[in-house]
């Protein structure tokens, strides 16, 4: 639908968002490991770490080879999971071009928790839409949704530069981007979408996303942000005229 580019949207309480960068290394240091291994390997880690609904919900017993982790902390670890480099960079480019101003807005514990959190809720979605699955869920989409819904909530009217059809170079308020974003998730959930993508996760980790960032951001960060303005060039007007200054007279010092 549409790449973001940057949204000069600076920082106003934390000086790094390191927390958004150590995501982001995380989730490249995961698919590193699980995406350039072998194809049983791979598989294995997919299989071990991904969120299946009918594994969670008990109607599916994993093979115990397969088991890397309890069942319950699938909920989280299938965030850190990407099938190819185009997954995990789309994800990542979302999380490095919002993720800084909503964990500012949070602080950087509290934004952890809401990363966490909004994933939590993408898979709790996805696996109430299809118990049945038998299908790994694997992407930070969720997580990423829920940034999404939270950035638009704090900075409606911040212009956001993005790649509009992915060709198209165009400077838009993220009100209309993102608010556009977030409704084509929602159609696509209730038309049925594509079967390789979970609108239902997407959709799970906007609506925590947009509850968490009204409870968790800071007591003086304030709902429905004005625009970010960028300072201007001030042309100072010059005096129509310089008077001299008259030349006084050399003070004479002597004694009295």
């Amino acid at each position: 639908m549409f790449i973001p580019l940057h949204d000069a949207n600076s920082l106003k309480y934390i000086k790094l968002q390191y927390v958004t960068f150590g995501l982001i290394g995380l989730n490249v240091l995961v698919f590193l490991i699980t995406g350039l291994g072998s194809e049983e390997f791979t598989g294995a880690a997919v299989y071990g770490l991904g969120y299946i609904p009918s594994v969670a919900f008990d109607t599916v017993e994993l093979s115990p080879e397969l088991v890397i982790v309890p069942e319950d902390m699938t909920y989280i670890t299938y965030a850190f999971l990407h099938g190819d480099f185009f997954h995990l960079a789309g994800n990542m480019l979302f999380l490095w071009v919002f993720g800084d101003n909503v964990e500012d807005a949070l602080g950087h514990f509290r934004f952890l928790v809401f990363y966490l959190l909004c994933a939590i809720g993408g898979a709790a979605v996805h696996g109430w839409i299809a118990p049945d699955s038998q299908i790994p869920l694997i992407g930070a989409s969720g997580a990423i949704a829920g940034i999404v819904a939270a950035y638009l909530i704090l900075h409606p009217r911040v212009k956001i530069w993005v790649l509009a059809f992915g060709r198209i170079p165009l400077r838009i308020p993220a009100y209309l981007t993102l608010g556009l974003w977030i409704a084509f998730q929602f159609t696509m959930l209730a038309l049925g979408g594509e079967d390789q993508i979970s609108w239902a996760c997407h959709a799970g980790g906007i609506i925590t996303g947009a509850v968490l960032v009204m409870i968790l951001r800071r007591r003086d960060v304030p709902l429905l942000d004005k625009e970010v303005v960028t300072p201007r060039a001030v042309k100072v007007e010059q005096p129509s005229a310089v008077h001299p200054v008259e030349a006084q007279p050399a003070p004479r010092w002597g004694r009295q």
